[in-house]
């Protein structure tokens, strides 16, 4: 194996997910791509150079523990942590099955302490790395029908903040990324056909503003970085 950093992205789908993936690739990076289903990660590492798919759920303290364990083996310490996946729903707090918020929690918030938890001690060693967290407005805002997940982005939210507040002075970058959006995949194409282009965020245009997140000069670090398209009302 060359000499390359490693990142780890997790809940690699079609949109965000897979632009991450790329864009840490182009970037000269080694990825290991996450996800629950391994069809499109596997798509991603025959596609791409020196990308390696991975099945977990990272709602799985047992199965993070060792598939960090193992890649950590065969490649090294990652560089960088991209937590992408996300664990959602709808509906209002009278209507919702609690197993639902249980179960976002698990993955938004418990998945965020298990990576972090195995990856921060060998960033820390090094005085250097990136833990960076996908998040949305949910995470400062609880709306009606968003109450089996707001909750769990909130949580999400004040976890990497606690997080960088004790590895920041240690030389490790912990950054979260609101996105303010829809984002442009082709689902969310299907739902909104009526929407123009520009009121969607490019996953691609997420995925840059991650990697440009690793590397910003530590005299500048951002902790809390909003994304949403120039139209959006906010």
């Amino acid at each position: 194996m060359t000499e390359k950093p490693i990142a780890i992205v997790t809940g690699v789908g079609p949109g965000t997910g897979a632009a991450i993936v790329k864009r840490f690739s182009s970037g000269g990076f080694r990825v290991i791509a996450l996800a629950r289903s391994a069809e499109l990660i596997n798509r991603l590492a025959q596609e791409l150079p020196d990308v390696h798919a991975i099945a977990c759920d990272v709602s799985d303290e047992t199965q993070v523990r060792t598939v960090i364990t193992d890649l950590k083996r065969l490649f090294g310490a990652p560089e960088v942590l991209i937590h992408n996946a996300v664990g959602g729903g709808w509906g209002n707090f009278r209507e919702i099955d609690p197993k639902m918020l249980k179960g976002n929690f698990e993955v938004n918030v418990m998945g965020l302490l298990y990576l972090a938890r195995e990856v921060a001690p060998d960033m820390i060693d090094r005085g250097k790395g990136a833990i960076l967290v996908t998040g949305n407005t949910s995470s400062i805002r609880g709306k009606a029908n968003f109450a089996g997940f707001a909750p769990t982005k909130a949580a999400q939210r004040i976890l990497a903040e606690s997080i960088a507040r004790e590895v920041g002075p240690l030389g490790v970058h912990v950054a979260y990324v609101l996105i303010d959006a829809v984002i442009d995949t082709p689902r969310m194409r299907t739902r909104m056909n009526d929407k123009p282009d520009d009121f969607f965020i490019k996953p691609a245009s997420i995925a840059e503003e991650l990697y440009h997140l690793y590397g910003q000069d530590r005299s500048a670090w951002s902790f809390l970085t909003e994304l949403r398209p120039f139209r959006e009302n906010w």
